[in-house]
C-alpha cells in the first residue's frame, strides 16, 4: 500500500480539480478520518498515526491508486519517514475542506459532486468527526486549531443544506462552552465556528436561508444572552492575559453584527437577535475600557451601523435582501439604544475615543528612520462619533420628547460635539459658520455625510413642528434662527455647504440620484419640501454667504437675524435687491397654487419594467412603507423618508446606461430645443447686482460677490439637474419614475422666478 501521505496528496489533487473519484467511498474514509489522541498537540510519528487510525474501526483498503495522468502537477512537500501526526492532520483537514467547497460550488460536475457528498455523509455518520475537530480547538498549534474550526464550520453548513440533523455532541459542546465562559481558545474558536456558519448562510442565494438560519440558531437562542452578559460585565483591568479577552470581544462583536443583520433582512423572531438592544450599555462600556484603539474603533462603528440600520450589506453574495418590515420591538429597541448612547456621551464617552491613531504607511506600519511622522485625527472616529450623536438625537426627538427637553438636549449635546471636533479641524471652526462642521468632517465619505445631513434635517423638522404647535416658534423667531446656527444644524447652511463641496455640479447630484448607495434621494426630497416653505430664510442665508465670503470667511451665526426685520435696510452696507420685498408674496402665491393643484399620490413605476420601492420612515430608518407619494400632497409627509431599493442586477445595468447618457443631457445644447425645461422666465443676473458695493471694511471691487450669486448658483444647479433628469426619463434611462421629484424642482423654480420679478 502506498505511503499514507502520498495517498492523501493524490486525493487532494483530484478533488481540487473537481475530478470524479472511482474507488469505494469507505476507502477514502480511512484516509480522511483524523487520528485522535488524549494530547492532541503531540507529535506522534507517522507509524503511530497510521496505527491509531487503523484502531478506530475503519477497514483498511486493500489497494488504492489515485494517480492519474490527467491530474495537474500540484506539488506538495512530501513528509519524511518520521513525519508527525500534526502534518497528516493538516492535510486531512485540507482535503475535507476542499471536498465540502467542491460540493457547494456550482461548477462541479454532477457525478463528482454526488461522490463527494457520499464520502462526507459517511464521514459524518461513522467517524464522530465533530468531536475530534472540537478537541483540536485546544491545540497549542494555532494553525491546526484554525483549520479545525474552518473545516467544522463547512461541515455544519453542509449538514444544514442537506437537511442532516446537527450532532448532539457538538450542540452540547457549544452550549457548555458559552454558558461557562472562560478565557480560553476554546471559546474563541467556538464563536468563530458559529459566525463562519452564519456567514455562509448569508452568502447563500437559496430561498430557504431564513429556515436554515433559524434551525441553526434555535439551540443557542437562550445561551447567547447569558454569554453576552458574562463577557461584557467583566473588568478588563483585572485580566492577566488580555489578548484572549480581546479575541473573545472581537468574535463576540462579529456575532452581534450577524445577529442584528439577520434581524434586518430575515424574519426569524429569535430573542438572540435583540441581545445588543436589550443591554446596549454593555457594548458602549467597552469603548471606555483601557483597550487597544482598533478594538474601540470596531465597537463604535458597530454602534453607528446599528443606529443607521445598515448591517449585513457586505455579507450577501449577489443582491442584498430587502429590509423587512419592522418588528413590534424595533421602535422601543432603537429608542433604548439612542438613550444609552446619549447617556454615555453625557458621561464622557467622547473623551475616551482614540482620535490620534497611528498613521497608515504603505508597505508597513513603521516610518523609515529620518522621516517625519505627521500625526492627524482619525476621521473614521470623528464621523462615527458625530453620527452617533445626530442619529440618537433624531430617534429620541421623534419618539415623543417635549420641546423643552429637545432644546436642552440639542444645546448640550451639539455644543459638546462641536467642542470635541474643533481641535481636530483645521482651520478651526471658530472663525467659520458652525454649520460647516458637517461637510468638513464627512467630506471623504458621501454615504455618511448624507446620513448626517438627513439626521440633522430630521432634528430640525421635528423641533420646528413641535414649536409651531405650541406657537413658540413665531414668538421667538430670531432666537430660534440663532440657535440653529449656533448649534450647527441649520438645514439651509448644511445644504449650501454641501453644494459648495461638489462645486454646484448638477452631474454629481444626478449621480447621487441614480445610485442607491446613499440616501441622497430621501434627503434631497425632504430638503426641497422644506425649501418651499422656508424660501425667505434660504434667501437670507444666501445673502450672508455672499457677503461674508467676499470677506474671506463665513460668520452667519449671530448676524442673520439682524436682517430679518427689515429686508431693505442699508445698515449692512449692501445694495438692496429691487425684488427682495416680494419674496414672501411670491412664496405665498406659489404655495397656494401648489395646494390648489395638489394631485393624488403618484405610484412609482420603474422604467424597463423594474419596480422600485421608496421606504418612508416616520420614526427611524428601519420603519418603512413601500410607496412614494406625490411629495407635496400631504403636510405630514415632512417626516417621511424615502429610501431607494432597487433590484441589484437591473439597477446596475440601468445605472450604466444612465451614466452613458449623462454627456448627452448635461452641458450640451442640442437637446435644449427639444425639451422645454429650462428656466423660462428667469432673467440673467442683473448688471446692477454686480456693481461694486461698500461694506464696513475696504474691499477690492473685484472681490465683491453679487447678492444673488449663491441663490442663483443653487437654482441654476437645480435647473440643470431638472433638465438632465427629464431627458434621461424621456430616453427611458432613469432607473425609477422621477415625476414627483421633477414637480418639486419646478415649484422651486417658480418661487425663484417670482421672487426675482421687480416690485
Amino acid at each position: 500500500m502506498k505511503n499514507f501521505f502520498e495517498v492523501l496528496e493524490e486525493l487532494y489533487k483530484k478533488v481540487l480539480l473537481g475530478a470524479t473519484l472511482e474507488h469505494d467511498s469507505q476507502d477514502y474514509i480511512f484516509y480522511l478520518n483524523p487520528a485522535f489522541s488524549e494530547q492532541d498537540g503531540s507529535t506522534a510519528p507517522f507509524s503511530e498515526c497510521s496505527h491509531t487510525v487503523g484502531l478506530q474501526g475503519e477497514r483498511q483498503p486493500s489497494s488504492v491508486n489515485l494517480a492519474t495522468s490527467s491530474v495537474a502537477p500540484v506539488r506538495l512537500k512530501s513528509p519524511s519517514p518520521m513525519s508527525s501526526a500534526h502534518e497528516i492532520k493538516l492535510l486531512q483537514l485540507t482535503v475535507i475542506k476542499v471536498l465540502v467547497t467542491r460540493i457547494l460550488a456550482v461548477e462541479t460536475v454532477f457525478l463528482a459532486k454526488e461522490k463527494y457528498k457520499e464520502i462526507v455523509k459517511i464521514l459524518l455518520e461513522s467517524a464522530d468527526i465533530d468531536s475530534k475537530l472540537t478537541c483540536m480547538f485546544q491545540n497549542q498549534d494555532k494553525l491546526l486549531a484554525h483549520m479545525a474550526a474552518n473545516c467544522l464550520a463547512l461541515l455544519l453548513y453542509f449538514q444544514l443544506k442537506e437537511k442532516i440533523p446537527l450532532s448532539n455532541s457538538w450542540i452540547a459542546f457549544c452550549q457548555k462552552t458559552l454558558s461557562e465562559y472562560s478565557e480560553s481558545n476554546k471559546v474563541v474558536y467556538c464563536l468563530w465556528t458559529l459566525t463562519a456558519v452564519m456567514k455562509e448562510i448569508f452568502k447563500d442565494t437559496c430561498s430557504q436561508k431564513t429556515e436554515i438560519l433559524k434551525q441553526f440558531l434555535t439551540p443557542f437562542d437562550s445561551i447567547f444572552e447569558g454569554f453576552y452578559n458574562s463577557l461584557f460585565s467583566q473588568h478588563f483591568e483585572s485580566h492577566q492575559d488580555t489578548s484572549k479577552t480581546v479575541n473573545s470581544l472581537l468574535c463576540s462583536l462579529e456575532m452581534l453584527e450577524l445577529l442584528t443583520a439577520s434581524r434586518i433582512h430575515l424574519e426569524l423572531h429569535c430573542t438572540c437577535q435583540r441581545i445588543f438592544f436589550l443591554k446596549p450599555s454593555c457594548v458602549l462600556d467597552v469603548i471606555t475600557w483601557p483597550i487597544q484603539a482598533f478594538v474601540k474603533k470596531k465597537f463604535i462603528i458597530f454602534v453607528k451601523k446599528c443606529l443607521l440600520w445598515k448591517l449585513g450589506e457586505d455579507l450577501c453574495r449577489g443582491s442584498v435582501p430587502p429590509i423587512r418590515p419592522p418588528d413590534r420591538h424595533l421602535e422601543g429597541d432603537m429608542l433604548a439604544l439612542a438613550d444609552a448612547v446619549l447617556r454615555a456621551v453625557a458621561l464622557g464617552l467622547l473623551r475616551t475615543l482614540p482620535i490620534h491613531g497611528k498613521p497608515s504607511c504603505f508597505g508597513g506600519g513603521e516610518l523609515q528612520p529620518g522621516r517625519e511622522q505627521v500625526a492627524g485625527p482619525d476621521h473614521v472616529i470623528l464621523r462615527a462619533a458625530s453620527l452617533l450623536i445626530l442619529k440618537s438625537l433624531e430617534i429620541k426627538f421623534q419618539n415623543g420628547a417635549s420641546v423643552t427637553e429637545m432644546q436642552v438636549d440639542l444645546q448640550g449635546f451639539m455644543s459638546e460635539l462641536l467642542t470635541f471636533l474643533k481641535p481636530h479641524l483645521q482651520p478651526s471652526l471658530q472663525s467659520h459658520n458652525p454649520c460647516e462642521w458637517l461637510s468638513r468632517v464627512f467630506i471623504e465619505q458621501d454615504d455618511d455625510m448624507l446620513e448626517a445631513a438627513k439626521a440633522s434635517m430630521g432634528i430640525y423638522l421635528t423641533l420646528t413642528r413641535k414649536c409651531e404647535a405650541t406657537e413658540s416658534l413665531t414668538q421667538e423667531k430670531e432666537l430660534w434662527n440663532h440657535h440653529t446656527h449656533e448649534n450647527g444644524y441649520n438645514p439651509h447652511c448644511i445644504f449650501l455647504f454641501f453644494l459648495k463641496s461638489v462645486g454646484f455640479d448638477s452631474t454629481v447630484l444626478l449621480d447621487f440620484l441614480i445610485s442607491s448607495e446613499t440616501c441622497f434621494l430621501e434627503y434631497f426630497v425632504r430638503y426641497l419640501k422644506l425649501l418651499q416653505k422656508d424660501w425667505d430664510e434660504f434667501f437670507t442665508i444666501c445673502k450672508y454667504f455672499d457677503v461674508t465670503e467676499s470677506n474671506g470667511s463665513i460668520t452667519v451665526c449671530g448676524r442673520i437675524s439682524s436682517l430679518v426685520p427689515d429686508r431693505r435696510s442699508h445698515q449692512v452696507g449692501l445694495r438692496p435687491l429691487a425684488a427682495l420685498g416680494s419674496h414672501r408674496t411670491a412664496h405665498t402665491l406659489a404655495s397656494g397654487a401648489s395646494d390648489a393643484s395638489s394631485e393624488p399620490p403618484t405610484q412609482v413605476v420603474m422604467s424597463k419594467g423594474t419596480q422600485v420601492t421608496l421606504q418612508a420612515n416616520h420614526l427611524s430608518p428601519p420603519q418603512a412603507s413601500q410607496s412614494l407619494v406625490d411629495y407635496d400632497s400631504s403636510d405630514d409627509s415632512d417626516v417621511e423618508s424615502t429610501g431607494l431599493c432597487l433590484a441589484n442586477g437591473e439597477q446596475t445595468s440601468l445605472y450604466q446606461e444612465a451614466m452613458q447618457g449623462i454627456q448627452d443631457t448635461v452641458g450640451t445644447s442640442g437637446d435644449k430645443k427639444e425639451h422645454n425645461l429650462e428656466l423660462q422666465s428667469r432673467p440673467p443676473v442683473p448688471k446692477e447686482f454686480t456693481t461694486p458695493v461698500s461694506v464696513d471694511c475696504a474691499i477690492a471691487p473685484e472681490s465683491i460677490v453679487s447678492e444673488v450669486e449663491m441663490s442663483y448658483k443653487a437654482i441654476q444647479c437645480f435647473d440643470e439637474l431638472q433638465g438632465a433628469v427629464s431627458r434621461l426619463q424621456k430616453k427611458n434611462l432613469f432607473p425609477y419614475n422621477p415625476t414627483a421629484l421633477l414637480k418639486l424642482l419646478k415649484q422651486i423654480e417658480a418661487i425663484y422666478n417670482k421672487s426675482m420679478k421687480p416690485l
